[in-house]
């Protein structure tokens, strides 16, 4: 009974532990490495990821996860994410049980069949969360991340600026994590740059409707967020040498390749710099101003 009550402990000691970054002591140097003190017990740190000098009694940060064959073990390596997080990896091989992914470390993390949103091939990159197997404390990909996004009311608020990552590409738009907690929508419509999943990216909430689904976007909403991208065009004047040929007629296409913003905001765009004196706007296309050359 001792014996089964003090595994059990171990075994929930690490559970607090693996996945994180942790700063421990050094309890003793062997020839193959450091152990470190932890709530689970002594861990090993290998030889390959001391720094230079360590010794016992010195404190170090480590990353605690399970080695290839299932030890507990401590890395100063970095992986991509950390246990609860979510992080676009790469599938590096995969088997009739499941897809390993590259995270960062020496051992990849292996997704279950169970936890794939769809089938995970070589080569492809998924969003997985960081998550932590109940019966044997080892990490684990889960690719089904909808049931850790927050279906509620979100605590933000229009306009707000927010951390994004691209997870899925729909008919409709891209679908982001917004600040690791809740899912929202990028519309292929209001994209006027390459977007990919897997893409980081500071977005603005433009709505949150009465079912709390969220609507995003890459840039502020009204005249303010417009005006932003009016150095857009003084830059490009610039660098062709002070006349650019387009105007309010060329095509909504061209616009799109060439500034990436709509025809409509072109056109405002235009008309505020024409206002203020900076351009001129002819058949032929858009110059400086005069005073803006000086």
């Amino acid at each position: 009974m001792k014996s089964y009550l003090y595994f059990y402990s171990m075994s929930t000691d690490l559970a607090h532990i693996v996945g994180r970054y942790a700063t421990f002591r050094v309890h003793k140097l062997v020839e193959f490495g450091a152990y470190l003190d932890t709530p689970a017990g002594e861990i090993l740190l290998p030889k390959k990821y001391m720094p230079e000098g360590l010794q016992p009694n010195d404190t170090i940060e480590v990353f605690i996860y399970h080695d290839s064959e299932d030890r507990p073990i401590a890395t100063t390596l970095k992986p991509y994410a950390c246990l609860g997080e979510f992080a676009c990896l790469r599938v590096t091989h995969t088997t009739s049980f499941g897809a390993f992914l590259d995270w960062g470390l020496e051992k990849d993390l292996f997704v279950p069949l169970k936890e794939q949103h769809r089938p995970m091939r070589e080569g492809q990159v998924h969003v997985v969360r960081i998550g932590l197997d109940p019966r044997t404390n080892r990490l684990i990909g889960i690719g089904k991340i909808g049931a850790f996004l927050d279906k509620g009311k979100p605590n933000l608020r229009v306009g707000q600026a927010v951390e994004l990552l691209v997870y899925e590409k729909t008919s409709l738009g891209y679908m982001c994590i917004i600040n690791n907690q809740y899912a929202g929508i990028l519309y292929h419509s209001e994209l006027f740059e390459p977007v990919k999943v897997g893409d980081r990216r500071r977005g603005f909430v433009k709505r949150i409707r009465s079912d709390f689904k969220i609507d995003l976007s890459l840039r502020k909403q009204g005249f303010q967020g417009v005006r932003e991208k009016r150095q857009v065009i003084l830059d490009a004047l610039s660098k062709a040498n002070g006349f650019l040929p387009y105007h309010d007629k060329t095509s909504p296409t061209v616009i799109k390749q060439t500034f990436q913003m709509s025809k409509k905001t072109f056109k405002i765009l235009l008309g505020n710099l024409l206002k203020e004196g900076r351009i001129k706007i002819s058949e032929k296309g858009i110059t400086f101003a005069d005073a803006e050359r000086k």
